[in-house]
């Protein structure tokens, strides 16, 4: 019963996936304001469905009262996390928000079928990360001119990094973490956002060359430390987000071509420094010559998304749980042999929507520093789903990125939360200007229409 009942959920779950990627791209063409409502309306139903159903065959699969349990108050943050932001924040980007609730869903579906454990405190730094957030587009309206703590930005982003270089501790092969009053956590994480604020303020604010000469010096110190920590996974995000910044803020093609340079020779340097980056390559060129050691990862995560074929396996038909940290680094791995390979360029299409959405907040907005600030911002983030997704499909080395909302881990969660509140932030605020320009606008045409009738009485 369990298996016949899994066939039948696997196939309803990939038909709610193609139809989520279809409205999410239809939703771009949608210009009226009540179209695009009832469309991202009818997405969350399709989300929730698509929730019920796999926990539905958790249960059903292993007979377990944990995924009951376990699915209650998922379901009980699903109904009202939109409520309460529609509540404070009318003007909120529903899209953003139901891709995030995706995101969450299928991470939380994933985590619960490999360890229980992890599962629940995904789940619990969750919670406290939402209610964190919800702070946020009201701070960024009260301050609004954050270009003018540039430097402070840039000190809070060195010594956090520095601290990692002192206290941290090495996980494989690099200083990524450390621990304070029992808490560990991964200061990077976090640094991208003070990072990207501190470039985005100096670009905006400084426009000579010293504004150029100010912000190499704050991303190479970035840089530096980062590759003394071995953390080159994070240094790579920093350094293409400081490049696309540094060549939209002065428009030279230049610093394109110069960051391509100096990335190729960075690569070459780390290769010939660190062994754990030459094992990584090693298994990127050929993981089959040595399956059994540094290859074996990959090639685990190959066996595993083309055993799941297009339709992939079920739930808990499969063996993920072969692959070393696959909640970690390998999630899509999971997500593809199990779910599918179709619910997987789903959730890429899902990724790719939301980068547009971002970029097109971007291009809306007046200030040239939030401009920036969205634009490294996005740039991380999809650089971060190539950098997870490439390296679980061996289209580029594995760095040890993790993919935003899915992957365990208590730092990438919480930092991913602040970016996409960061961006409701801005789009709230654009909303509630685009409303009283409105107001305006009718205002006047009222007050030029009763003239015109003054004129003709």
């Amino acid at each position: 019963m369990g298996n016949l009942f899994s066939s039948f959920a696997k196939i309803v779950s990939i038909l709610l996936m193609l139809l989520y990627s279809y409205g999410l791209f239809r939703n771009l063409s949608i210009d009226y304001r009540e179209g695009k409502k009832k469309l991202s309306g009818l997405l969350y139903k399709i989300l929730l469905l698509l929730h019920f159903i796999s926990y539905a065959v958790l249960y059903f699969q292993t007979g377990n009262l944990f995924y009951i349990y376990f699915y209650l108050p998922q379901l009980l943050y699903f109904l009202l996390y939109p409520l309460i932001w529609k509540k404070l924040y009318p003007f909120y980007n529903e899209v953003l928000l139901n891709n995030q609730c995706l995101f969450l869903a299928l991470g939380w579906i994933l985590l619960a079928r490999l360890q229980e454990a992890k599962a629940i405190k995904q789940f619990a730094v969750a919670m406290a990360a939402s209610l964190l957030v919800l702070v946020i587009p009201y701070i960024v309206d009260k301050i609004w001119d954050f270009q003018k703590f540039r430097y402070i930005f840039a000190g809070i982003g060195i010594l956090s990094l520095l601290l990692v270089l002192v206290l941290g501790s090495v996980s494989f092969g690099a200083k990524m973490s450390v621990s304070l009053f029992g808490f560990r956590f991964q200061a990077s994480e976090f640094v991208k956002l003070s990072f990207v604020f501190s470039i985005a303020g100096i670009l905006s604010e400084e426009h000579s060359r010293e504004g150029v000469i100010h912000s190499a010096c704050v991303a190479a110190l970035h840089g530096i430390i980062l590759v003394l920590c071995k953390d080159l996974g994070s240094a790579l995000l920093l350094f293409i987000s400081y490049v696309f910044m540094l060549y939209v803020a002065r428009n030279q093609i230049l610093y394109l071509l110069g960051g391509g340079l100096v990335s190729a020779l960075a690569g070459i340097v780390s290769y010939g420094l660190f062994s754990h980056v030459r094992t990584r390559v090693y298994a990127f060129i050929d993981p089959w010559r040595d399956m059994a050691g540094k290859g074996y990862q990959i090639t685990q995560s190959l066996f595993a998304i083309g055993t799941g074929g297009f339709l992939g396996l079920g739930l808990f038909q499969g063996l993920p749980n072969k692959i070393p940290i696959v909640e970690n680094d390998f999630i899509f791995s999971a997500l593809s042999e199990e779910m599918g390979g179709i619910v997987a360029i789903c959730l890429i299409l899902i990724c790719l929507s939301c980068f547009m959405q971002m970029m097109m907040m971007g291009r809306d907005m007046e200030s040239s520093f939030y401009k920036l600030v969205v634009l490294g911002l996005s740039v991380i983030y999809v650089i971060q789903v190539i950098l997870t997704i490439g390296g679980a499909i061996k289209f580029v080395p594995s760095t040890g990125v993790t993919l935003p909302f899915m992957s365990y881990g208590g730092s990438s969660l919480i930092s991913s939360f602040i970016v996409f509140a960061l961006f409701q932030s801005l789009f709230i605020i654009q909303g509630q200007e685009d409303e009283v320009e409105m107001e305006e606008d009718a205002e006047s045409a009222e007050e030029q229409e009763m003239e015109s009738e003054g004129e003709d009485a």
